[in-house]
């Protein structure tokens, strides 16, 4: 019997983001709900964008913060290959890979903000010109750092994360799969999803997800849920990488049979 059989999982990432981690998922043996918490919309004229920005080539390093950040900026980079881009995380990095550049700068710890800024190339900026391709009303925490750091920093936000609509359908099913018992574990895999969430669902569905497994990348977002008022009990990944989320479902799931 495959590891995860039997165990339910709602996945809340955006429409283009779910179906690796559903994949992975099931898999394993589990089986999978998708209600996207939010929807990734592009932002601004990439030609005004790039207008703006000038030559590339001024930037000591270029930092991506998402691999969504890559959907909608890679094509301000224009194909130069000779940049120095860096990555937040390995799926930031692997979407600049896929596009087709080359990654001088990835954290080697967490993926996070505060382990790319112990990389040498970030650790000491000041002085340093840096250009942030990321989305809007985002974590300010590594734009406010280097700034703090003495680096000269401009932000392009290239995307926006906006709440998704769900039909009166799509929450029906849901409900029904939650009175049915058929999902057991809720991902939330970051703060703003798991804030959407909790709008976007109905008062009875509310009852449901304190009864719920919550499965978050780290402390952040776990504390974030539970100032959202979420009582439920916590499952922390090491990340926000579907392997990462999946790891710690099969170590909640073999130590819930001891094994």
């Amino acid at each position: 019997m495959s590891a995860l059989h039997g165990v339910g999982v709602l996945v809340t990432r955006p429409e283009q983001q779910a179906m690796p981690l559903c994949r992975l998922l099931e898999t394993q043996g589990a089986s999978t709900v998708r209600l996207p918490a939010i929807e990734i919309k592009p932002l601004g004229n990439s030609r005004a964008t790039a207008a703006r920005l000038g030559a590339l080539e001024n930037f000591d390093v270029i930092i991506f913060t998402s691999a969504n950040a890559v959907r909608f900026g890679a094509s301000l980079l224009d194909q130069k290959r000779d940049l120095t881009l860096a990555a937040v995380g390995p799926a930031t990095g692997r979407a600049l890979n896929q596009a087709g550049y080359r990654v001088a700068v990835q954290p080697t710890g967490n993926s996070d903000s505060e382990s790319l800024l112990l990389h040498p190339q970030l650790e000491h900026p000041a002085g340093r010109r840096i250009l942030l391709i990321k989305g809007s009303h985002g974590r300010p925490f590594l734009e406010r750092e280097l700034v703090s750091r003495g680096a000269e920093v401009l932000a392009a936000e290239v995307y926006e994360r906006v709440p998704a609509t769900p039909s009166e359908a799509a929450l029906a099913s849901l409900e029904r799969s939650f009175a049915d018992q058929e999902v057991q574990v809720i991902t939330a895999t970051s703060v703003e999803i798991a804030a959407n969430l909790l709008k976007i669902t109905a008062l009875a569905l509310r009852r449901q997800f304190e009864q719920a497994l919550w499965l978050v990348p780290g402390e952040r977002v776990a504390a974030a849920v539970r100032e959202l008022g979420m009582p439920a009990p916590l499952l922390q990944a090491d990340s926000a990488e579907d392997q990462d989320l999946v790891a710690a479902l099969l170590r909640w799931r073999a130590g819930e049979s001891g094994a």
